[in-house]
């Protein structure tokens, strides 16, 4: 393979950043069977951040977590309502709760976590990532199924901080 003969999907990838930049868009998400790719603007990032500062609730770029109000109710959306510090997906793909079929999980409800402590794998474009907790504490609730789609800043896990 050459550089002047770029592989297929190095140039999909290449049209779909294109396609970003000659748009009014700062975020395009594809998914194409288990295969995921999010393409963002750097301005993108910025208003991500600027919505961090706002006193609701919401995902960190930098960071895969959100501190949520306490609260027992269903929000009015739909969207369910945390009860403690929520570990969000940094990345859209397969979630695994342990290293091998028939292994231990790593972490489980109502179990103790601590800061840096692996809580599940995400397989995205045959590569697990280490999902690592940001907040010691308690895990209140599992949000997601081992072997299921998790798409980026979707709830993995709920802690209750200690």
């Amino acid at each position: 393979m050459s550089r002047e003969d770029p592989p297929e999907l190095i140039e999909l990838i290449d049209q779909l950043e294109k396609l970003l930049n000659d748009s009014e868009l700062s975020e395009l998400e594809i998914e194409a069977g288990q295969a995921g790719l999010v393409l963002r603007k750097p301005s993108a990032f910025a208003e991500l951040a600027a919505s961090d500062a706002a006193p609701q609730a919401s995902a960190s770029v930098g960071a895969s977590s959100v501190q949520v109000e306490e609260s027992g109710q269903s929000g009015q959306s739909g969207q369910p309502v945390f009860r403690g510090h929520v570990v969000t997906a940094p990345l859209t793909g397969l979630f695994y709760n342990s290293p091998s079929p028939g292994a231990e999980p790593y972490v489980r409800e109502g179990g103790q976590v601590s800061i840096g402590q692996v809580i599940g794998l995400i397989e995205a474009m045959k590569l697990f990532n280490e999902i690592k907790s940001d907040m010691s504490g308690r895990v209140l609730r599992i949000h997601a199924e081992t072997g299921a789609l998790v798409k980026a800043k979707q709830a993995l896990i709920e802690i209750e901080p200690i």
